[in-house]
This record gives C-alpha cells, structure tokens and sequence, in this order.
C-alpha cells in the first residue's frame, strides 16, 4: 500500500487520468505545432487528424469500458 491506496488503484487511477491529462496537455503542444510552422487551416486540420488520431483511440477504449462495464 502506497499513501492508503493499492497498486491496482493507483495504476487505474493514473492510467485515466494521468493519460488524459497528458492527452489535455498533448493539444496544446499540437496546436503550438501548427501555429508554429504556419500551417494553415488545412494544415492545421491534418496535423491535428495525424497527430491526434491516437488520442481518439484511447478515449474510446475509456468510453467502451463504462458501456460495457468493466
């Protein structure tokens, strides 16, 4: 036990959270990105879908693991 809470509490906690905050953080570094290397809107879109496409994936696993839930 770390600080009162398990292993298994403190990995599900950070893989959440820790993860989607990481991906919150992630936008900001895209969005610098694309205005960075003036990029445009179209540029900006894509480089949003490439870079992000990752992210959809991983909110959908959070999203289908409450639907079906876990």
């Amino acid at each position: 036990m770390i600080f009162g809470f398990t292993e298994d509490q403190l990995a599900d906690f950070f893989l959440t959270y820790g993860v989607g905050g990481f991906m919150v953080f992630m936008v900001f570094i895209i969005g610098n990105l694309a205005w960075q290397s003036k990029a445009g809107r179209f540029g900006t879109f894509v480089i949003f879908l490439g870079l992000g496409l990752g992210m959809v994936g991983f909110a959908a696993k959070f999203i289908i693991q409450l639907w079906i839930g876990k």
